[in-house]
């Protein structure tokens, strides 16, 4: 088994929406109280994990081209892959009118509209200094049929955008739910993003942020019993912070330690993998999420409310 551990690699509308100034929404979305990308980067060098960071190279309209040729360098040359990201939100966004104009996901613009921004992004992030992408995730996980005919006709190989926990939109991809196998759809193979049972028939992504250790250790224990071909976990590069940006959030910087330990431990049946490893898939099994646990749950539970009172506390 294959896993994908990926970090969502972007500018925060959050930071640009409330008056930042250029060089405090970079610090506070790339590098937030010292566990940002560095630090990520640094956990995975400790304990020899690959990672892919979707970097979503849009902002560089509203703010140029150097907060994100300095995150790709960063990323590059710690030995990890960059691939594209995309909030197109940013097109029609201005550093003086700080409001949101246009259209905010990807499955709201047309397959010719989608066709124009990928295009544009992929200039974009050879611009800031990565190589070609050959793999894609959609912003807010917003993508549909169309973009991955779009993906296709420029030739990427691999997407990652369908999230069973964000359907029917943004996610809107038409695969079931509960899709986590990868799958050959309209000439690119689909990665799903990781979900488990939250409840019947609902559920949770594999992501930093929204899991227990326990939970992410049950869900990779589980896939590597049942033979499943990836396991796809996301993260952000701003996630192990509060939100604004201030500090760290320590219920977060402890879960992807326990990852990166889990991971490292776990290398021999589920080793990490970069997209231009272009690793042996197997495709199209009926790989099922991780079932519902009430004991799980209710534990995730009590942690996430320590961090929401706790750890998300203005002071």
């Amino acid at each position: 088994m294959q896993v994908f551990l990926t970090i969502d690699t972007e500018l925060s509308w959050r930071h640009h929406a409330s008056g930042l100034a250029v060089g405090e929404i970079a610090a506070r979305s790339f590098e937030p109280a010292g566990v940002g990308v560095a630090h990520q980067l640094d956990l995975l060098a400790q304990h020899g994990l690959k990672a892919t960071f979707f970097v979503d190279p849009m902002p560089a309209l509203v703010y140029g081209i150097a907060p994100i040729q300095a995150v790709v360098s960063a990323i590059l040359a710690a030995g990890q892959e960059v691939q594209l990201h995309l909030h197109p939100n940013w097109r029609g966004a201005s550093a003086a009118d700080r409001r949101e104009h246009g259209q905010f996901d990807l499955v709201d613009f047309s397959r010719a509209g989608q066709q124009m921004l990928i295009r544009e992004a992929v200039a974009l992030i050879v611009e800031a200094g990565a190589p070609l992408p050959i793999a894609f995730r959609g912003g807010n996980y917003a993508a549909n049929d169309d973009t991955l005919r779009t993906l296709a006709a420029l030739g990427f190989r691999y997407d990652s955008s369908h999230n069973g926990a964000a359907q029917p939109w943004p996610s809107a991809i038409d695969l079931p739910a509960a899709q986590i196998a990868p799958v050959v759809r309209h000439g690119v193979t689909e990665v799903p993003v990781t979900v488990i049972e939250d409840f019947a028939g609902s559920y949770r992504q594999f992501q930093i942020c929204a899991l227990s250790i326990d939970e992410q250790q049950a869900a990779l224990d589980h896939a590597i019993a049942e033979r499943h071909a990836a396991t796809t976990i996301v993260g952000h590069s701003f996630e192990l912070a509060v939100r604004d940006g201030t500090r760290p959030n320590a219920v977060h910087t402890r879960r992807f330690a326990q990852l990166c330990e889990l991971l490292a431990a776990r290398r021999a049946e589920a080793p990490t993998a970069h997209f231009t490893d272009l690793p042996a898939l197997a495709l199209g099994q009926d790989d099922r999420p991780l079932p519902a646990n009430s004991s799980r749950r209710r534990m995730r539970q009590v942690e996430q409310v320590w961090s929401n009172l706790v750890e998300e506390r203005t002071t």
